[in-house]
C-alpha cells in the first residue's frame, strides 16, 4: 500500500468552515483510492504546526509529501515543511466558485507562491490543481506516489559488484559515489575469488536439487557438458547465498573470461536464474561484465513493472522493415520466453561450455531504459517498442523489436550519442513513470 503524508494547509483569516469541507473531501477521496495516510490533527497553520508534523513523520516511511493547500498561505510553511520530509513533494490546490463575492480560499495562489519557493531551492515538485472528485487528479497523485516509493526504495538498496570490468568496456564502469549522490543506492565491491569459493562449496545434493527444479523448464539438460553444468548450478546457488548473505537487491558480475578459463562454466545461466527469481522466488537483476549502472536500471524497471528485467545488446538493425535486433549470450529470464517455443539450456556461443539459456523473447510491449554515462555526465535514456513474433535473430536469448521511434533513428542516437552497448528491458510501458522519477532526481532524458 502506498503511504501518503496528507498535510491541509488552512489560514484562519479564510473561509474555515469551507476549506474544512475540501480537506474532508479530499482525505475521503484518498482513502478510497486505496492509499494510507501519515495525517497530523489540526490542519498546518503556523511554524509550530510544522515542527510537530516534523515528529509526526519521523520514523515513519511515506512515498509522498502531499501539501494540500486549503487556503491561501505563504511559502515558509511548504519550505519549512519540505525540509521535514525526503519525500517528494506534491502540490494540490483546489478552485472555488468564481461568485462576484469574497475570495474564500484563494489556494491556487497559494501553491503558486509555495512553487516558486521550490524552484528558488532548486527542490523538484508536482502539482495539481482540482476538485478531490477529479479522476485526473487522483491518477497523478497515485502516479506520484508510485514513483515516490520507487524513488524511496532506491535510497535503502544495496547493490553487489562482483570483480571488476573487463578492458576496454569503459560503459561499465563503477562511480559509486555518484550513485549515491543521486539515486541513494550503496554498492559493494566483492572479488570474483569469493564467489568462486562459495561456488566451489556448494554441495552436489543442493545441485541437484536445483537441477531438478530447472529440468522442468528446461528438457535437455542432459545432453549437456555435465560437470561444467553442475558448476553453473553451483554458480547460481553462490550468487544466490551471496545476496542473501549482504543484503543485496542486485548483482553486476564480471562473467568472462575467469568464470570459463578458472571455473570452467558459463556465468550466464546462473544470472538469467536469479534475474527470474528461479528457486528464490524474488528476482535480484543480474548485469553482465559487471555493468552496475545495467543492473541498476534493471532494478528500477523491476521496481516499476514488478516482473523481472533484461540487459541486452543491440546487435542489429534493419532499417527497411523498422527493426531492431536485440541479443545476450543466455542470460535473459526465462519467463520472458515466448511460450511458442520451448527454452533450452545451450552452451556459449564463443567458449563452448554450458550453462545458457536459449529462446527467443515473448512478444508484447516493452519499455527500454539505461541509467548513461554518456558524455561523462549521467543522464536517463528512455524509450519504449514492441517485441515482435519473428524468427529468433541469433541463439541465446534475443528478440526482434519494432521501436517506437524509427530503427534508423534508434541507431542514429545510439552511436551520434555515444551511449553504452547495453540497455535494459521490462515488459510493459512504463515511460510515464521513467520518466518522471528521471525529473525528480533532476536526470536529463535522452528520448530513444
Amino acid at each position: 500500500m502506498l503511504r501518503i503524508a496528507f498535510i491541509p494547509l488552512l489560514r484562519t483569516t479564510f473561509d474555515v468552515p469551507f476549506a474544512e469541507q475540501k480537506i474532508l473531501h479530499a482525505r475521503q477521496s484518498l482513502l478510497s483510492a486505496g492509499f494510507d495516510l501519515i495525517e497530523p490533527h489540526p490542519p498546518v497553520s503556523t511554524i509550530e504546526d510544522v515542527h510537530l508534523v516534523e515528529q509526526l513523520l519521523k520514523g515513519k516511511a511515506h512515498d509522498l509529501l502531499l501539501i494540500f493547500q486549503a487556503t491561501f498561505a505563504d511559502s515558509t510553511l511548504v519550505t519549512a515543511l519540505s525540509a521535514a520530509s525526503h519525500a517528494s513533494i506534491f502540490l494540490w490546490a483546489v478552485p472555488e466558485p468564481w461568485s462576484g463575492e469574497r475570495l474564500r480560499l484563494n489556494s491556487l495562489c497559494g501553491i503558486n507562491l509555495a512553487a516558486h519557493a521550490l524552484g528558488l531551492r532548486k527542490q523538484q515538485y508536482a502539482y495539481a490543481y482540482g476538485d478531490a472528485d477529479d479522476p485526473e487528479v487522483m491518477e497523478k497523485i497515485l502516479l506520484n506516489a508510485r514513483v515516490g516509493s520507487v524513488k524511496r526504495r532506491l535510497q535503502s538498496s544495496h547493490l553487489g559488484v562482483i570483480g571488476e570490468h573487463p578492458d576496454g568496456m569503459d560503459s561499465c564502469h563503477l562511480d559509486a559515489e555518484q550513485l549515491k549522490s543521486v539515486f541513494g543506492v550503496t554498492v559493494e565491491q566483492i572479488s570474483l575469488e569469493e564467489l568462486f569459493d562459495m561456488a566451489r562449496a556448494v554441495s552436489p545434493q543442493a545441485v541437484a536439487g536445483i537441477r531438478a527444479e530447472l529440468s522442468q523448464s528446461l528438457d535437455n539438460l542432459g545432453g549437456l557438458d555435465q560437470p561444467a553444468l553442475s558448476k553453473t548450478l553451483q554458480v547460481y546457488q553462490a550468487l544466490h547465498d551471496l545476496a542473501k548473505i549482504k543484503q543485496l537487491d542486485g548483482l553486476a558480475v564480471r562473467c568472462w573470461p575467469e568464470f570459463f578459463t578458472q571455473l570452467g562454466c558459463a556465468a550466464c545461466g546462473a544470472m538469467s536464474m536469479l534475474s527470474d527469481g528461479f528457486h528464490a522466488r524474488t528476482p535480484i537483476p543480474c548485469g553482465c561484465e559487471a555493468d552496475i549502472n545495467g543492473t541498476l536500471t534493471q532494478l528500477i524497471l523491476q521496481y516499476f513493472s514488478h516482473a523481472p528485467a533484461f540487459g541486452t545488446d543491440m546487435v542489429g538493425i534493419d532499417s527497411a522493415q523498422d527493426l531492431v535486433a536485440l541479443w545476450h549470450c543466455g542470460l535473459a529470464p526465462l519467463t520472458m520466453s515466448d511460450k511458442q517455443i520451448k527454452p533450452q539450456g545451450t552452451i556459449h556461443s564463443n567458449r563452448k561450455m554450458p550453462l545458457l539459456m536459449d529462446f527467443r523473447l515473448k512478444p508484447g510491449a516493452v519499455t527500454l531504459a539505461r541509467i548513461s554515462q554518456s558524455g561523462g555526465k549521467m543522464s536517463m535514456v528512455l524509450g519504449h517498442g514492441e517485441m515482435i513474433e519473428y524468427p529468433k535473430p541469433f541463439s541465446g536469448t534475443s528478440g526482434t523489436l519494432r521501436p517506437a521511434n524509427s530503427a534508423k533513428s534508434f541507431l542514429d542516437k545510439l552511436m551520434m550519442e555515444g551511449l553504452e552497448h547495453h540497455i535494459s528491458l521490462t515488459y510493459g510501458n512504463f515511460v510515464t513513470e521513467m520518466a518522471l522519477l528521471a525529473q525528480q532526481l533532476d536526470l536529463p532524458i535522452l528520448e530513444i
